[in-house]
């Protein structure tokens, strides 16, 4: 019968050639090996990131809407200042922190006291450097997503174009361009695009959300620095 025929074909051949992954990946060139490897740490990477930066912004957007609950409900600023400093992962915390440390050292200096102007400018300054800061700890690690959801395709890619090559060659080496011979060279090859892929929609996906979450922040601080200022000029700088 012809299914018997071919199975004593295939069996007289070696059987058929083994297609799992940990096969593709152990059978592969070291070059596409090496371009395997690096995707797969550039998932890993992006994974921790991912996982640990949504816990981080999740944390810092809690903790500001708790901040800023008590800093329009309470009366007292030393009440205020104690609160803040225990909300440490919320930035508009960290920059009422900034400029309530700036206020009281103005305060304290006699010198500065008749200056209203320079006063209001020096807070300000105290308010934008704690901005500028509380905003790079909020962007750090997400270029690496940036990076990885750009590059990582057309590492694989040139993974497969690697692999591909030297699978040509051994075919033209060899002398046989059976379905048999060729396919495994063709899907080790091509398994590099797809951890490119693997690494890079997870990492693209995750960028625009952090783009997103850490936009709504910075317009939140932006909003109170203003709101701070009035405060501070209308209640403490005569």
């Amino acid at each position: 019968m012809p299914a018997a025929s071919t199975l004593t074909g295939l069996a007289a051949a070696g059987g058929p050639t083994e297609l799992d992954i940990a096969s593709l990946i152990r059978q592969a060139h070291p070059i596409v090996q090496g371009v395997m490897l690096l995707l797969a740490g550039m998932f890993l990477i992006g994974i921790y990131i991912i996982i640990y930066k949504t816990l981080y912004v999740r944390r810092a957007a809690r903790e500001s809407a708790q901040f800023l609950e008590s800093f329009w409900r309470s009366r007292d600023i030393e009440q205020i200042y104690k609160h803040a400093q225990m909300l440490r992962h919320s930035p508009i915390s960290q920059m009422f922190v900034a400029g309530y440390t700036e206020l009281a050292k103005l305060a304290s200096d006699e010198r500065m006291r008749g200056d209203r102007e320079g006063n209001m400018e020096s807070i300000q300054r105290a308010l934008r450097r704690a901005e500028t800061f509380e905003t790079t700890k909020l962007e750090s690690m997400v270029p690496f997503l940036a990076t990885t959801g750009s590059a990582a395709p057309f590492i694989g890619l040139f993974g497969t174009v690697v692999g591909i090559m030297f699978a040509f060659q051994e075919i033209s080496g060899a002398g046989n361009a059976t379905l048999q011979v060729v396919g495994p060279h063709i899907a080790e090859a091509l398994f590099a695009t797809a951890i490119g892929l693997v690494a890079a929609v997870p990492a693209v996906m995750a960028y625009n959300y952090f783009t997103r979450r850490i936009r709504v922040q910075r317009s939140e601080m932006e909003t109170f620095e203003q709101d701070y200022l009035n405060i501070i000029k209308r209640h403490f700088l005569h």
